[in-house]
C-alpha cells in the first residue's frame, strides 16, 4: 500500500514509525501519507517487529519511541545503528529533551523531538536528519555547541547525567514510584540486576540508603515534569 502511494507522488522521503501507542502511530502514518513528498513505509509496535522490517525494507528515517514495551528504545537505536549504519532515526518520547536528547545522539539517532511538537517542527526534523544533519531543539544545540567548545563534557551538571543508559532508565522508572520486581518487569531484567543497578546509581549520586534514592529520584521526576 505505502509503495503504491510512493509512486503516486513524488516521494524523496521514506520513512518507518516504531511506537506501541496506536495513536501516535496512525496519526504519523496520516500526516507522512498526506505529505507530497513523503510516505509511510511501514510501522511497528515494538523493538523486535522493528528490527524484523528494518532487515527486510530499509527505510531512509526511522522514528523511534523512546519507550517501547519489550526493550529500550536507545537500545533499539545502537542495535539499529550496527544493522544499518546509514539509516537516519529520529528519537521521539514524551519527556523534556534534557533528558535524552544527548543519549539518542550518542546511542545512533540524528535527532530528538517532544511527541508534542508541531506538525512544522516534525517535518523539518524529518527533512533535516535524512539529509544527514542533526534535529533538536535551538536551545539543545547551543548547549552541545558550548560544552564541545569549552572541551568539557557534553552533558549536564546534573549528577543524574553519569548514569548510564540502562542505570538512567532504572533511575526514571524508581521515579515513577515503581518497585524492584516492577522495574525488573518493565525492563525484561531480573530483580538481581535491578538491584546491581539501583547500587552503581546510589554510588555514583553519593547515597547510601535505598530510601533517600527512592526519595531523590521522585522529587527529580517531578521536578523535570515541572521545568
Amino acid at each position: 500500500m505505502a509503495g503504491m502511494k510512493a509512486m503516486e507522488k513524488n516521494v524523496l522521503i521514506r520513512v518507518a514509525v516504531v511506537d506501541d501507542h496506536t495513536m501516535m502511530r496512525e496519526g504519523l502514518r496520516l500526516f507522512l501519507d498526506s505529505h507530497p513528498e513523503m510516505c509511510c513505509a511501514w510501522t511497528a509496535v515494538n523493538a523486535a517487529e522493528a528490527v524484523r522490517k528494518v532487515d527486510e525494507d530499509t527505510p531512509d528515517v526511522l522514528v523511534v519511541d523512546i519507550s517501547l514495551p519489550d526493550r529500550s528504545g536507545l537500545e533499539l537505536i545502537k542495535d539499529l545503528r550496527l544493522l544499518r549504519p546509514k539509516m537516519a532515526m529520529l528519537a521521539v518520547s514524551m519527556h523534556d529533551e534534557r533528558l535524552y536528547a544527548q543519549r539518542v545522539l550518542k546511542a545512533g539517532a540524528r535527532g530528538y523531538l517532544m511527541k508534542n511538537a508541531p506538525q512544522k517542527t516534525l517535518e523539518q526534523a524529518l527533512r533535516r536528519v535524512a539529509a544527514g544533519g542533526i534535529a533538536v531543539s535551538e536551545e539543545m544545540s547551543e548547549e552541545i555547541l558550548r560544552a564541545f567548545s569549552s572541551g568539557a563534557p557534553v552533558e549536564s551538571q546534573d549528577r543524574v547525567a553519569e548514569l548510564s543508559d540502562r542505570e538512567f532508565e532504572v533511575f526514571m522508572l524508581i521515579g515513577q514510584g515503581k518497585n524492584t520486581a516492577q522495574v525488573a518487569d518493565a525492563l525484561k531484567i531480573s530483580t538481581k540486576t535491578v538491584d546491581v543497578h539501583k547500587m552503581n546509581i546510589r554510588t555514583k549520586l553519593g547515597m547510601s540508603d535505598p530510601g533517600e534514592l527512592a526519595y531523590f529520584a521522585i522529587r527529580w521526576a517531578e521536578g523535570q515534569g515541572k521545568a
